[in-house]
């Protein structure tokens, strides 16, 4: 027999696992490694099992699809992500692929489509749906952002800690200061990007280059 695919299935919902689990199953050239029901497990078991191909929900617990993603390739996993998820809006689907995923699929997509995106995923492609490739195409086209206010000097230690999905009791004892004052950092940095919660504040920073270390000169106190 060839080769097979390996791949990692990670959702919080035990119904969605079982499904995919059981779809992918019947599929010769693939192998489901493992499962992961959290953000943090998905790392954990992407370290442990190096699979091929991870399917990726977005809203986990432990760190959501985006953060996960940065925690991947900080970690060096070699896998190659797609994203399968409910969610399509423009600031989920620019953050997931600007995060590093190679495809993104919408839950109820047609199983065959979902077997194609994980073998050109496997052999190095990208595969988007219709509509989220419509999407990115939108806003490719669109008129560039204005810019962000600055950030000041802890907001820029709070930031990279708030994408990995740090909460403001964690983000205190990293970075040495009270919890209270690490929530208005973190109230603060989603004010000045404009975000709603930390998710999306994670997303826009990411989308607008706020987490890349060439984003120094762009971040000022």
């Amino acid at each position: 027999m060839s080769e097979r695919i390996r791949i990692l299935v990670a959702d919080d919902h035990p119904i969605v696992r079982d499904g995919l689990v059981a779809i992918l199953g019947t599929q010769a050239d693939f192998e489901v490694v493992g499962e992961a029901a959290s953000g943090a497990e998905t790392v954990q078991r992407a370290s442990t099992l190096r699979p091929d191909v991870i399917l990726l929900d977005l809203a986990m617990p432990e760190g959501d699809g985006v953060a996960t993603l940065q925690q991947l390739r900080e970690g060096g996993s070699a896998a190659r992500v797609i994203v399968f998820t409910a969610f399509d809006t423009d600031e989920r689907i620019l953050g997931a692929i600007r995060a590093g995923a190679q495809g993104y699929l919408l839950k109820g997509t047609p199983r065959e489509e979902i077997f194609r995106a994980i073998r050109t995923a496997w052999s190095g492609g990208s595969l988007l749906t219709p509509v989220v490739a419509s999407r990115l195409l939108q806003h490719v086209s669109a008129p560039e952002a204005p810019p962000l206010p600055a950030l000041t000097r802890r907001e820029r230690d709070v930031l990279p800690l708030l994408a990995r999905g740090l909460q403001n009791k964690e983000i205190a004892v990293h970075l040495g200061i009270r919890e209270r004052t690490a929530k208005f950092h973190v109230a603060s940095v989603l004010r000045k990007l404009g975000a709603a919660n930390r998710t999306e504040a994670a997303t826009i920073a990411n989308q607008r280059g706020l987490l890349a270390s060439s984003s120094e000169s762009i971040l000022h106190s």
